[in-house]
Formats: structure tokens, sequence, C-alpha cells
């Protein structure tokens, strides 16, 4: 372990199975993504530091992508970094890489768009291997309606309709560079990409496009909630386990310890 003289800014990159967890945020007496972590460092390091996120996930949300930082005055490579928080971390969380961030380099708002994934089991029988990962749909989607649905997303709108709550958010437009469908197998697959997201906004899309996929809604339909611009209307909110955070998009690269 090498101390140096004042901080520096650790940024690492974490995939996790959100199943067991009331989401990324510390909260007092349950289980978090980020209290395993700040423990993982406290035990690692014999510092409290506080971790920050770069997109803070619900209760029950996985992470493929998801970004962090922290401050240290322990300057180690990326591989040591990586091999003994893994050591103290549960097996459902995984750092997959760290960096030497910039003093001034805020993971969050540097972000310039997150990349979320929703994975549909969409089949006549579910999967025991699917449980916890996926959301079973057993009857089949109009995938080209869907599409159609995607086409509207996209762009910068107020996404009002698709926020089940709003908090602090004052404002509630928000650009979407890219919304599609596809099919892999028997999984119907969801991708977004947005400069950021509202509460829930990206599972009540998801709860509004399957009711479209089942014919429950017209194509009017949806585009007449969008253009609604209601608190809740979207909906309702497909559960968390099909959804995954997948990459955090900044303008400047994250550079390993060891490039540097």
């Amino acid at each position: 372990m090498t101390r140096i003289n004042g901080t520096i800014k650790i940024g690492l990159i974490v995939e996790y199975n959100g199943e067991h967890y009331h989401g990324f945020q510390w909260q007092a007496n349950v289980p978090t993504i980020q209290g395993e972590l700040e423990q993982a460092i406290t035990k690692l390091t014999q510092e409290k530091r506080r971790v920050i996120a770069a997109s803070r996930t619900d209760a029950g949300v996985h992470a493929k992508g998801q970004v962090v930082s922290f401050w240290t005055t322990y300057g180690l490579s990326s591989q040591v970094w990586v091999k003994a928080l893994n050591y103290y971390l549960p097996n459902d969380i995984v750092v997959k890489q760290a960096f030497n961030l910039a003093e001034d380099f805020n993971i969050r708002r540097d972000a310039v768009s997150r990349e979320y994934k929703y994975y549909i089991l969409n089949s006549k029988v579910k999967s025991v291997f699917a449980k916890g990962l996926t959301y079973f749909v057993r009857k089949p989607l109009d995938l080209m309606t869907m599409h159609e649905a995607c086409q509207i997303l996209e762009g910068k709108h107020d996404f009002a309709s698709f926020a089940t709550f709003l908090g602090k958010v004052l404002n509630t437009v928000r650009t979407v560079y890219e919304a599609r469908i596809r099919k892999k197998g028997e999984l119907v697959i969801f991708h977004v990409v947005a400069d950021s997201f509202l509460p829930h906004q990206v599972r009540n899309t998801v709860g509004l496009l399957i009711r479209l996929g089942l014919d429950r809604i017209g194509i009017i339909d949806f585009r007449q909630i969008l253009e609604a611009r209601t608190i809740g209307l979207a909906g309702p909110t497909a559960p968390a386990c099909g959804l995954y955070l997948t990459k955090i998009n900044y303008s400047r690269p994250l550079i390993d310890i060891e490039a540097r």
C-alpha cells in the first residue's frame, strides 16, 4: 500500500446484480451498492470515503457499466484497485476497471449521455435462468409497432408523462439520442441513450411499449401520452428486474492508471 501526499480522485467502472439491493444510494439498515462499495474501500484503505455514482439506480436495477468515484490518499495501480476491492466486495458486485481522474472531473456532471437496456423474455414458458434478470411477457409482442414508437421517442421532448414523480427535478425536457427495439432469440431488448433520465423514465417507457406491443393501445395513443406531459400517464411501470445501466459516455476518455 503506497500512501501519497494529499488526495487523488479514483474512478471505477462497476458491474452489479441489483436483485438483492435497495438501489445504489446508501440507506440505513438495508443493503445498497454504495454501502457495499464504501465498506470495501474502508476495509482496504482504512479510510472512510464517500462514493459518488454517475447514475443512481433504483432497487432491483442492474448495471454493467456504472461509473463511480471517490477520493483517497493511496496511489495504487489499476490492477491492485480492481483485485483488492473485488476481494472485499460480495460476489454480485464487481469492479471491472480503475482510473485516476483529474480533480475537476465530475463523473455525474461531465457525463454527456447514459445508456440503458431493458430485457424482456417474450416466450410462452418462463425460464428459471432468467428469473430476476428479465421481465417475462407470455403473449407475443408486435415489434414493428414498438419500433415505430421508438422513433417517436427520439429527439428533444418533454417527458413528464414518463416520470413517476419529480422530487427536486424542475425541468422535464430530455434529449433521447437513440431508442430501438431488437429481438435476440426469445429476448426482446429495448436500448435507449439520452442526456439524462427522469425518475422511472425508462421503466415507464418500457411499460407503455409493452402495452403498445400487446395491442392494448395504438400508436396514436402513444404519441398523445408523450404530448400530454402529465406525470405518471405512461406505464404501468415495468419491473426493475429487466433494467440494466450499460454505459456512461463522456466527452473526454477515462484513462487507465498504467496508461498515464
